[in-house]
């Protein structure tokens, strides 16, 4: 069974201050793309290099995570450092990603310029950067997740089988 992480980085929701709607709005939209069976790993965390980096070392090389997708912490504020964590865990960037979520958002809000988001690979498991708000992780999902499935299968890591209806997969014949 794939295994998917969900983090939210955020100091105010990881106090408690107040309920997380991020993680949640990324497993909504797991539930209506993805088809085949797979189980999520929900962490919120706040703020940090040190925070963000050691939970996706976790998720990736003790929980066995394929995919870990985290919400938050990707603008350009001093307490944003999503990226930076990021970066320093994983093996490949693949900047794709991040070029083709901030393309689609300038669609949308001119202040999409201002994102950092990002993509890469920590083993066999794809990390994704995604914003921090509920309606953009949706926009971005739908943009980039057509190539997850076969991101995944070239890294070795777990098989997703999509909803076309949702979100068609590309993977090459």
């Amino acid at each position: 069974m794939v295994r998917i992480g969900i983090v939210t980085v955020s100091d105010r929701a990881s106090r408690g201050e107040y309920a997380d709607e991020s993680g949640p709005a990324i497993a909504a939209w797991l539930a209506r793309a993805v088809t085949s069976p797979y189980e999520t790993l929900v962490r919120v965390v706040p703020d940090g290099v040190a925070s963000v980096g050691d939970t996706l070392v976790a998720l990736a090389d003790e929980d066995g995570c394929d995919l870990v997708l985290t919400t938050g912490g990707t603008g350009p504020s001093p307490r944003d450092l999503t990226p930076e964590a990021m970066a320093a865990v994983v093996e490949k960037e693949l900047p794709g990603f991040g070029e083709l979520m901030r393309r689609i958002s300038l669609e949308k809000v001119p202040t999409a310029i201002l994102s950092r988001q990002t993509a890469g690979i920590r083993g066999s498991t794809l990390i994704v950067n995604l914003p921090g708000k509920p309606g953009s992780i949706r926009v971005c999902l739908d943009a980039v997740f057509p190539a997850v499935p076969y991101c995944l299968d070239l890294i070795g890591a777990g098989r997703i089988e999509t909803d076309p209806s949702v979100c068609a997969a590309f993977r090459p014949a």
